[in-house]
C-alpha cells in the first residue's frame, strides 16, 4: 500500500462500466453504512406530564422525555450526501487503477493533475484486422496478412515512437538542456511537460508476444485511452499490416497501483479505515481515524 495524503484513494474499475457509475456506487456503499451505524442518543428535554396526586386529583409532574425531531423516522437519513470526486477517468472499455477523493481529498486532486504524474498502462494488441474505432469490437474495415510480422520488427517500432516522443518531451518541459537542473532531472527521471501537451510516451515495450496477439506495457502522460488505442493501430500499419486494440488496463496511476485498488468487495468504509484514509472536512460528521483504527460518527 502506497504512502498517500489522507482523503485520497484508489479502486479498480472494471471494463464495461462508465466511471461515474463507479463514482456513484462506491458513494451509495459508503453512505449506507453510514447510515446504518448507531448515532448519539436522541436529545432529552423536560416535559410536564399528568400524574395522579396522593388525594386523587390530577397533577403535573416534571420528566425528560426525547425529543420527537431526533427520532430516525421523522428526521430520515443523517447522512444524505458524499462529495467524492474523480481523478484521471478511463473511458467505458478501459479498466483499472480510479484514483477517488474525499473530503480533503478532493482538494488533493488538483494536486495529483498539476504534478503531472506518470501512468502505466498494458495494452492488448490483435494483428491481422482494422476496425473503425481501432478496437476489436468496432466495425470491421479490413482483414490483413500478419505471418511476415517478428517481435524484433514489433520492437524497432517501439523504440522509434519513444524516440520520437522523447523529444516531445524534451520540448513540452520547457526546461534549458543545457543546465545543471535539466541535467539532474534527467538522471532521476523527472523531466516532464509543466503545462497543457499533446499525449506524451516516455516508455514503451513489448511483454507479450505471440502472433497474432501481443500485450504492450505503455508509461505516458496525457493520454486518453482511445490514443492508446490508436497508437495500436499505427503500430499494425508501420508493420505493413493492421492491429486492433484487444484491452487498456490503467496498472499504475502516480504512487497508485494495482495493489492499492480496491476492489468491489472493498468498497466500504472498514477498508478505507484500515487504509488510513481521512473521511471528514465536508461536513458530514465523520472525523479521521485514531490510532487504533477506529472511525468515529457523530452529528454536525
Amino acid at each position: 500500500m502506497a504512502a498517500v495524503p489522507g482523503g485520497l484513494f484508489a479502486v479498480y474499475k472494471p471494463a464495461g462500466v462508465a466511471w461515474g457509475r463507479v463514482r456513484e456506487a462506491v458513494e451509495t456503499r459508503l453512505l449506507r453504512e453510514l447510515n446504518a451505524a448507531p448515532g448519539r442518543a436522541p436529545r432529552q428535554h423536560v416535559r410536564f406530564l399528568p400524574a395522579p396526586g396522593d388525594d386523587g386529583a390530577a397533577g403535573l409532574v416534571a420528566a425528560r422525555v426525547p425529543v420527537l425531531a431526533d427520532h430516525p423516522l421523522v428526521r430520515g437519513p443523517r447522512f444524505r450526501r458524499l462529495k467524492i470526486g474523480a481523478g484521471h477517468r478511463l473511458d467505458v472499455k478501459a479498466s483499472g487503477v480510479f484514483v477517488l477523493g474525499i473530503g480533503h481529498g478532493n482538494k488533493l486532486l488538483t494536486d495529483l493533475y498539476n504534478c503531472h504524474l506518470t501512468k502505466v498502462y498494458t495494452v492488448g494488441g490483435l494483428f491481422g484486422k482494422a476496425t473503425d474505432d481501432f478496437s476489436d469490437t468496432g466495425k470491421l474495415v479490413e482483414k490483413t496478412t500478419f505471418d511476415h510480422i517478428t517481435r524484433e520488427k514489433l520492437e524497432r517500432i517501439l523504440a522509434v515512437i519513444q524516440g520520437t516522443n522523447h523529444k516531445a518531451l524534451l520540448m513540452h518541459s520547457n526546461i534549458d538542456m543545457k543546465t545543471q537542473e535539466a541535467y539532474e532531472l534527467a538522471v532521476k527521471g523527472l523531466i516532464r511537460p509543466m503545462g497543457k501537451s499533446p499525449p506524451i510516451i516516455t516508455a514503451i515495450r513489448c511483454l507479450q508476444f505471440a502472433v497474432p496477439e501481443f500485450q504492450l506495457e505503455v508509461h505516458c502522460l496525457h493520454e486518453t485511452q482511445q490514443y492508446l488505442r490508436k497508437i495500436v493501430h499505427e503500430i499494425g500499419l508501420e508493420l505493413k499490416s493492421s492491429a486492433v486494440c484487444t484491452q487498456v488496463r490503467r496498472i499504475r496511476d502516480g504512487v497508485f497501483t494495482l495493489d492499492d485498488a480496491l476492489l468491489r468487495t472493498q468498497w466500504n468504509l472498514s477498508w478505507l479505515v484500515l487504509c488510513e484514509f481521512i473521511l471528514g472536512g465536508q461536513g458530514t460528521g465523520v472525523r479521521a481515524p485514531s490510532t487504533d483504527n477506529c472511525l468515529v460518527l457523530t452529528e454536525v
